[in-house]
């Protein structure tokens, strides 16, 4: 699936900003790219300030392709997804990230292309541009601030399409097994044991008079609510316990 998504730039002005969606790709396991009329590249020799913001990436802007239209860019593609923050006057289907991605899983099964399209940096896809799309994708930004550098916009749009690949694939719980994404290295306390270290912590608070035992209030139901929240393995209540002895030799001085 992954090589059927393909990242097309149009008219792109910076090249840092080609290299950066170049290293946004990689990262995210694409390396289709498409530049439509970028105004200063040439991946048969790609600038030095793309290959620095590519961080390792050179291969994706070397292997990039260069055409004259979108039209050309997508032309063996199923769907084509433009990403836009700006409404259009002609409502067209629209999308957030992680809509669009669930979109392009039904194609990407079909084992056919997918493209997300990114416009200028200044001015973004022109409305042609956008009706050869046949989604618009709209990433919520922040409504104060709603500027998005291309290449962040590829990071967003990859990573959404990656997950969504991932878990079409059943291969994401293989990575974060267990209630904490790791097989836990000791066995959760018991009760008896937590029931235990409550009872020495309560003391302990007594004994160097943080806690009144004629007013006690809620503070051991809140510090019982903290621990047991957390889900204290074996080693870790030894480990507490042991500080609480500590703690009441240090007093009894």
């Amino acid at each position: 699936m992954f090589q059927d998504i393909r990242i097309v730039l149009i008219n792109t002005s910076h090249s840092g900003n080609i290299g950066s969606a170049a290293r946004a790709m990689k990262t995210m396991g694409f390396t289709d790219l498409v530049l439509v009329d970028p105004v200063d590249f040439d991946p048969k020799h790609p600038s030095e300030v793309s290959v620095a913001m590519a961080t390792g990436a050179a291969d994706i802007l070397c292997g990039a392709r260069v055409v004259a239209t979108l039209a050309e860019a997508v032309e063996d593609v199923a769907i084509v997804m433009g990403a836009s923050a700006r409404n259009r006057h002609i409502p067209w289907p629209l999308m957030h990230p992680r809509q669009a991605a669930g979109k392009a899983i039904t194609v990407l099964k079909n084992e056919q292309k997918v493209a997300l399209v990114f416009g200028r940096e200044r001015t973004g896809l022109t409305n042609e541009e956008l009706s050869m799309c046949q989604v618009h994708v709209h990433i919520p930004t922040n409504e104060e601030f709603s500027s998005l550098n291309v290449a962040s916009a590829v990071q967003v749009l990859s990573y959404e399409i990656r997950m969504a690949i991932l878990d079409s694939q059943d291969k994401l719980d293989a990575h974060y097994s267990g209630d904490w994404g790791v097989s836990w290295d000791n066995d959760l306390a018991n009760q008896k044991e937590i029931n235990g270290f409550i009872e020495h912590l309560e003391r302990t608070l007594v004994d160097i008079e943080f806690l009144d035992p004629t007013n006690p209030r809620q503070l051991m139901p809140r510090l019982r609510r903290l621990f047991q929240r957390a889900v204290p393995d074996k080693i870790e209540i030894n480990i507490l316990r042991g500080i609480l002895n500590m703690v009441k030799r240090n007093h009894d001085k």
